[in-house]
């Protein structure tokens, strides 16, 4: 608890003193236009939060691809081809969508804070489990990647929605940006981190994850000291003043099924995560793959084995990623003041590009890796054009109330058809392709070639998803603020910042 000489809390209370003369019944509620000033936090403490936030995330996804880092130890660690290797993912994910629908009914009822801070202890206590797995037990690191994905999953469910209670219009969408920015950045430092812990621990893997765990700790600890519960507001940035009753989850649901751009939003995103789950786990391979076949030499079998192809992807997925998230927010901030419909086109235009620099870094692999590298970066710097905007585009077309729920439908169906299954699948072609040959640099080469060529077709196929969503935005959009409007009678009141899940909403 904040102590009462915390400049932070002293600005708060100013704040509120300022606006202690305004008759709320009566709506006159000051708009926030840049700033959030509607917040019960202050301004700094609301930006140290997004700060937090965003390191978790860092944390997160650094740790994630950490997995993939150091996937050709972990594979000969266990003995796995390349469609178990990839059931690894696979696991981890599908944990991920079971949890997130659970977690997104939490943070639309119950305190978001605490969810927050219980999925984070969930998730660096499994990584460090993780990490004490010994070889031999493929089936425990398994199950307990599993378990990582669920406390993950209640972070990236509900972080988004606090971020939205505390911002609004274009400074909302430069803290998501802020918040989705490190992702490409932790995904890097995980390619970079993971090979490079294991040769500083002498080839032992398991060190690679016991980085993050105790980083993550200190994240807990500055999140409960800083971090305030909100008052859920519209996307205007009024509190919600529409008294709310305990509304059946079900009916939740329903209206999200029934909004087309929430839908058609997802299905976009679905392909974005099947094409980054499937580069993200085999890309490195892939290159260490073509290195191999470029320099006519056998396949590494006993360590050390020269890996460094990992950290350059690392390298490159950071700098595309920083770039694509900025460049995204820029253009379709642009955008918008000349379009309503910026986002989902901008979105759609990135997606389609994208597929034939997939295919040419694909078709070069063979005949130069610096070519391959270069378009590889115009890849994925187009892919990152959405993490931002993706997000928007759902805070924006669904209720204050909802806005948990509606990202844990939209990351379950994401991850679901997205990267849950893309890894295993493209493991499964590549090994469908070489069976019953003799295995070669060559053929190894070739068969992740053709699987990963999947990736182009996800590709187009995401980018008219979103073309598709650029017909209903702005009908969705007004929608939505139609019925977080407040009420006429003056009898109703804020939606309150829930402290206790059974006593804030009640059925009527």
């Amino acid at each position: 608890m904040a102590s009462p000489q915390d400049p932070l809390l002293k600005e708060e209370e100013e704040a509120m003193e300022d606006h202690s003369d305004m008759d709320v019944e009566k709506g006159d509620i000051p708009e926030r236009q840049n700033l959030p000033s509607l917040s019960v936090m202050s301004t700094a403490r609301s930006i140290i939060t997004v700060v937090i936030l965003a390191f978790v995330n860092l944390l997160i996804y650094a740790n994630r691809s950490s997995v993939a880092g150091v996937l050709p130890y972990i594979q000969k660690a266990y003995d796995t081809n390349a469609s178990l290797s990839g059931l690894l993912n696979t696991l981890f994910i599908g944990s991920y969508v079971l949890v997130a629908p659970i977690a997104g009914y939490l943070g639309d009822h119950c305190n978001k804070k605490y969810t927050v801070c219980a999925g984070v202890t969930i998730w660096l206590s499994m990584t460090l489990t993780l990490s004490f797995i010994p070889d031999g037990y493929f089936v425990l690191f398994l199950l307990t990647s599993g378990l990582v994905g669920a406390g993950e999953a209640t972070f990236c469910t509900i972080a988004p929605s606090i971020i939205a209670d505390l911002f609004t219009s274009d400074q909302r969408t430069r803290m998501l940006n802020m918040f989705y920015s490190v992702i490409p950045v932790g995904c890097g430092l995980g390619y970079i981190i993971g090979p490079k812990v294991t040769d500083a621990a002498s080839g032992d893997w398991h060190w690679a994850f016991r980085v993050t765990p105790g980083l993550g700790l200190i994240a807990v600890a500055l999140m409960i000291l800083v971090t305030k519960e909100l008052p859920r507001t519209t996307t205007n940035g009024k509190k919600n003043n529409k008294s709310r009753k305990f509304a059946k989850w079900a009916t939740d649901l329903k209206k999200l099924f029934k909004n087309r751009s929430f839908m058609l939003t997802t299905m976009g995103s679905s392909a974005v995560s099947f094409i980054v789950g499937a580069i993200g786990v085999w890309g490195p391979s892939y290159l260490t793959h073509a290195r191999t076949l470029l320099q006519e030499k056998d396949p590494c079998r006993a360590e050390p084995c020269d890996y460094h192809d990992i950290p350059i992807f690392g390298v490159i997925t950071v700098v595309s990623g920083i770039l694509g998230v900025v460049a995204g927010s820029e253009i379709s901030k642009k955008y918008r003041k000349s379009n309503p419909r910026a986002d989902p086109l901008v979105c759609g235009c990135a997606m389609m590009l994208s597929a034939p620099f997939l295919l040419l870094a694909l078709t070069f692999g063979n005949i130069s890796l610096v070519a391959t590298y270069i378009f590889i970066f115009i890849g994925e710097t187009l892919l990152a054009v959405n993490f931002t905007l993706i997000s928007d585009i759902i805070l924006k077309v669904v209720t204050p109330w909802r806005r948990s729920s509606a990202l844990a439908v939209q990351m379950t169906i994401y991850h679901l058809l997205g990267d849950a299954g893309s890894p295993y699948l493209i493991g499964l072609i590549s090994d469908t392709y070489v069976q019953g040959y003799a295995k070669s640099p060559l053929l190894t080469y070739r068969s992740l070639e053709y699987a990963l060529m999947t990736c182009t077709i996800m590709a187009v196929i995401g980018g008219a998803f979103f073309m598709a969503t650029a017909l209903f935005i702005e009908r969705d959009e007004k929608e939505a603020e139609m019925e977080s409007e407040p009420p006429s009678s003056s009898s109703s009141s804020l939606l309150p910042a829930d402290e206790d899940c059974a006593s804030d909403y009640r059925d009527p």
